[in-house]
């Protein structure tokens, strides 16, 4: 037989279930390149599962539609990551407004096709300082306000491991920040913050649909990483932020120094 409750019982008893539900309630989280893509759709999800959440980028008018989509619980910060006075101005907006910051995903980063014999030193500077200055930098600036027991993440690709022609600066930076996963799992032990990386295969974001010459190019490009997948399809955005809400999460709270493999099984065959 059903039980009916009164209206004003049953809405505080449903607020109630969704806030146990909710994995990321009351955490406060970071999420650096949050205004498009993958760090877009991570930074959605943190709020859905209940985090205030504090986004970047380096353009204002992507930034504040990121800020306008996202809805509720999200500041954005304007800046480049690796620019350590913009990385200063995040921190201190963090520190003003929350004090603390139990999540962060150091998410930035990108990467052009330059084959060996045509990378220049203006390719290479800006690669590396996005890529890898730009996380070292985040997660430094960022380690005062971590918490005890806190989470970060960092953004690699599946080119950690995994050969690509044209793109050995990329995969070079992707390769270090797997480095710095195992290295700082090591230097933080101490204070049980968990250093996990995200390793994406082929993802349908802004980012890959500029790398061919026109559409025509960019749309057989694609085709092509999609036959490499045994799923047989590109990831979406949202495919990834699944995978870092579990790693912020108290379901991983025993998950430490790893790379998660998001790729459909690129990697793995």
């Amino acid at each position: 037989m059903p039980i009916y409750l009164p209206i004003g019982i049953e809405i505080v008893l449903r607020e109630a279930l969704e806030k146990i539900m909710k994995k990321l309630e009351g955490k406060v989280a970071v999420v650096t390149g949050g205004n498009s893509g993958i760090g877009l759709a991570t930074a959605q999800r943190f709020v859905a599962e209940g985090a205030y959440v504090f986004i970047t980028g380096r353009r204002q008018k992507e930034l504040d539609a990121a800020v306008e989509l996202i809805g509720e619980n999200v500041t954005g910060v304007q800046g480049d990551v690796s620019n350590l006075a913009d990385l200063d101005r995040l921190i201190e907006t963090v520190r003003e407004q929350k004090g603390r910051i139990d999540i962060l995903f150091a998410n930035a980063g990108g990467g052009e096709f330059v084959p060996l014999g045509e990378i220049t030193e203006e390719h290479f500077d800006k690669t590396f300082n996005t890529n890898v200055k730009g996380v070292v930098f985040t997660v430094q600036k960022a380690l005062p306000l971590i918490q005890e027991g806190g989470s970060i993440i960092l953004n690699a690709s599946i080119v950690s491991i995994k050969a690509s022609p044209a793109f050995s600066v990329y995969s070079a930076t992707k390769a270090a920040v797997r480095a710095f996963a195992r290295n700082w799992t090591l230097d933080l032990k101490g204070r049980g913050i968990r250093v996990n990386v995200v390793s994406p295969g082929p993802i349908e974001t802004p980012a890959l649909n500029g790398l061919g010459k026109n559409q025509e190019e960019t749309n057989q490009f694609k085709a092509g990483m999609a036959a490499g997948v045994p799923l047989g399809r590109l990831g979406q955005p949202e495919e990834i932020a699944g995978a870092v809400v579990f790693l912020a999460s108290d379901d991983a709270s025993y998950i430490n120094g790893i790379e998660l493999f998001v790729d459909g099984g690129m990697a793995q065959i």
